[in-house]
């Protein structure tokens, strides 16, 4: 009985020590968790207009993630403190970051924010480096404001918002920028709404504006909401003028919003075109479509530049969480080892250890499952990370075919037939005619010739007519046939091809004319051979050449956009894609994809 008593003594001091231990370890944990705000408080307002402009600088870079992480964070500590000023300008930054990437409703919160605090806190003087002055700042904000209102929907907020800024009595070059924006989303809102008197008005005022200021971008770019209203009010002639000033003034600007401004500037010049019978429209609308694509294009690599960034981030924090975890969990450790051998005596020294070991073997069990969990996580970040590209590549390159055949057949279909139409009106008309036909008619009948066999060159070059009338095989030794020379030497064999479903064989020969580009970019080949093969309801494709090869492990092919954008699309159909070249000795790409076979009441689009 005598022992059992001193062994519930030991057991009960034991308890207490670690309680005592858990109630300073809990302190510690408090403590390093309030470092942050600590230290901030003893940080000069040097040091955050420097984490600012760097912010600045991410923002303009549109590493938006990383940008509104950090503002986030630093928001957060400041609004706690007397620092307006700040709290303004990174309410501001947080605010235009949500708003780039398309949440209005929280960017409407935060110009909220920044408005209040211009309309109700006593700011002090900003270093110019940052702002140049209060003034303009409160005209900014309110566009911003009335923006976000109407980009969620909510014009008549909207609208107070605009006019408010329209009423604004200050007037300086900021200023008068930002009135002409308002006065331009003013336009926008009222011609949706029909009131063209006031849309009219509007758009006047916004032009005025920025001839004042020779803003040519601008300028264009308010002409484009003035032909709109044109165009919306039926005055096709005078939609076209308008559209053809605009895009004189940036004609030879390069600059992302010149860029974007001529897209639009072309695409409404063609549907106004369109309207007045002008068939020249569709010449405009293909150039309106190729900046685009371009644009496109970049805003792709833009995305997929931001998911890798998150990715590394996460994955970064990760291993900084886990670092710190394991610190936390050594430390403990330690602290607690030390109180158990300076409290406990000999005799409760075999219970202690016996504590401490399974203590140990509790947190290497507990470290061994973390690892294994952000080893999980690791493997289905990098899982989505490559999902998300391929989806973003394979929607691109469905766009562009969709796009590519769709122009292809409104050509045949629709401007062939028109063309062909007025060439027997043409020739009808010739027959009435006794004696020598007028010359006129002569030369316009070559002409509509002409125009016809470009068009159908046209349509011929967006899809391939062989593809669509005969199969794959002839339409891939069609491409051969016109791609060798004395140069190189193209073969293809085909085994057992039959035809399919037609977006299938389109897919396929997009796929294998890629491949084939590249040869004739990148190989320097003499000789290629293209071999396709139907077997157990897989159509296998082996493209190889005798030219200077790639290393798979060079940085340069994980970057070529023409062989992510062939990966993509073979995994997206489901199938495998091996790419075999070492330098100096050629290189052999191997596809295996199932079959989609042919509908049976497919009807076949043949362009002639």
């Amino acid at each position: 009985m005598f022992v059992k008593i001193n062994h519930y003594k030991y057991l009960l001091l034991l308890f207490l020590i670690f309680s005592f231990c858990k109630q300073n370890i809990r302190a510690y944990q408090l403590t390093n968790n309030s470092f942050f705000d600590q230290t901030y408080n003893h940080k000069k307002d040097s040091a955050l207009a420097s984490k600012y402009n760097f912010l600045i600088k991410e923002y303009k870079n549109q590493k938006y993630y990383k940008t509104l992480k950090e503002a986030l964070r630093t928001y957060s500590a400041i609004k706690k403190t007397n620092n307006y000023k700040y709290t303004y300008l990174f309410s501001l930054l947080i605010a235009d970051v949500y708003d780039k990437t398309r949440n209005h409703k929280q960017s409407l919160h935060y110009y909220k924010e920044s408005f209040f605090l211009l309309e109700n806190q006593s700011i002090n003087e900003i270093s110019p480096t940052i702002i140049e002055s209060i003034d303009d700042e409160t005209p900014k904000v309110i566009l911003r404001i009335g923006s976000s209102f109407q980009k969620l929907g909510l014009k008549d907020s909207a609208i107070f918002y605009y006019k408010k800024l329209e009423n604004f009595h200050l007037i300086n070059d900021n200023i008068l920028k930002y009135k002409a924006a308002s006065y331009s989303n003013l336009s926008g809102i009222y011609e949706q709404d029909s009131i063209y008197d006031k849309a009219l008005n509007y758009a006047i005022k916004a032009i005025d504006i920025h001839k004042s200021r020779n803003n040519r971008v601008n300028l264009a770019n308010s002409l484009n909401n003035l032909g709109n209203i044109y165009l919306s009010q039926s005055n096709y002639s005078k939609a076209k003028k308008t559209y053809l000033e605009g895009i004189e003034l940036i004609q030879n600007d390069n600059s992302q919003n010149a860029v974007r401004f001529k897209a639009n500037l072309y695409y409404n010049l063609a549907w106004a075109m369109r309207k007045l019978k002008d068939y020249k429209a569709y010449d405009f609308q293909e150039l309106s479509y190729e900046i685009e694509d371009s644009q496109r294009e970049k805003e792709t690599r833009r995305i997929i530049a931001e998911v890798t960034a998150r990715h590394e981030e996460n994955l970064k924090q990760q291993k900084i969480e886990l670092i710190k975890h394991e610190v936390q969990l050594e430390e403990t450790q330690q602290a607690k080892t030390s109180i158990l051998f300076a409290a406990l005596s000999l005799l409760v020294l075999v219970i202690s250890g016996v504590i401490i070991y399974n203590y140990k073997l509790r947190q290497k069990n507990l470290r061994l499952k973390l690892s294994e969990t952000n080893l999980l996580q690791q493997q289905n970040l990098e899982k989505v990370k490559s999902e998300s590209q391929i989806k973003i590549l394979n929607a691109t390159i469905d766009g562009k075919e969709t796009e590519r055949k769709l122009i292809a057949e409104i050509l045949h279909d629709n401007v062939s037939a028109l063309l062909s139409s007025a060439n027997m009106h043409l020739t009808a008309t010739k027959k009435q005619f006794i004696g020598e036909t007028p010359q006129e008619i002569e030369k316009t009948q070559a002409i509509i010739s002409e125009a016809s066999q470009k068009v159908r060159d046209l349509s011929h070059n967006l899809v391939s007519s062989i593809l669509l009338k005969f199969g794959l095989e002839y339409a891939i030794k069609d491409v051969v046939k016109k791609y060798s020379n004395s140069q190189l030497k193209l073969d293809v064999s085909a085994h057992n091809i039959g035809r399919y479903n037609q977006e299938f064989e389109i897919k396929i020969f997009n796929v294998i004319q890629e491949l084939i580009n590249n040869i004739l970019k990148h190989s320097k080949a003499q000789y290629a051979q293209i071999d396709l093969k139907e077997e157990k309801n897989q159509l296998t494709v082996l493209v190889k050449d005798d030219g200077v090869g790639f290393s798979t492990s060079s940085p340069s092919f994980s970057d070529g956009i023409g062989l992510n954008q062939v990966e993509a699309r073979i995994h997206i159909m489901n199938g495998k894609l091996t790419i075999t070249s070492k330098e100096n000795i050629g290189a052999s790409i191997h596809i295996i994809v199932p079959i989609v076979k042919k509908e049976k009441d497919f009807k076949l689009t043949s362009v002639s």
